[in-house]
């Protein structure tokens, strides 16, 4: 009954030095790597740029379909690139498409090799980030591990030894 007490008053120490990481899909989530994928297939087929991207932004989180199909509104509409791509943020893989769109807007197959590329390198980005996750947490895994076994091995495993060298000492020396 003790031990468990113990165990429980560790779990109770230890839990708040674990790291604690909540992932929410935002723009750039998890889709956005097959929505590259989508929109890429579709102008390798022949697709203008307008239509790739409202056929493919359905398979994207909400917030970014509705990014895609502003964009492929002001591309159908005839905006400029720049000012069509404008409007997605500063940052991430969107980003990243953006300027791919701008930097290739003349062609849809140098186009789709970009949006390829890039979605190859979100993979592997997401990829690199899932393995040093999982390196981290066996890392973490150590201290509950350590707290909880040290203990019993000192007391099972080192005291006995310990009060039995002491004991042949004691009785050497005393009689």
């Amino acid at each position: 009954m003790t031990a468990g007490w113990a165990l429980l008053a560790v779990a109770v120490l230890t839990a708040p030095a674990l790291p604690r990481r909540h992932h929410r899909a935002g723009p750039g989530g998890r889709s956005t790597a097959l929505v590259l994928d989508l929109t890429a297939a579709a102008l390798r087929s022949g697709k203008p740029l307008a239509d790739a991207l409202a056929l493919a932004a359905p398979a994207a989180e909400p917030a970014v379909a509705h990014l895609l199909g502003r964009v492929a509104r002001l591309c159908a509409l005839g905006a400029d690139p720049a000012e069509a791509w404008s409007g997605l943020p500063r940052d991430g893989p969107l980003a990243e498409a953006g300027q791919i769109a701008v930097r290739s807007a003349a062609s849809g197959i140098r186009m789709a090799g970009g949006f390829e590329r890039l979605a190859a390198d979100i993979r592997a980005r997401r990829a690199g980030a899932a393995t040093a996750r999982a390196h981290r947490a066996g890392v973490a895994a150590l201290g509950p591990l350590a707290a909880c076994f040290l203990p019993s091995f000192v007391c099972l495993g080192i005291v006995p030894v310990l009060v039995g060298v002491a004991r042949s000492a004691l009785s050497g020396v005393l009689g």
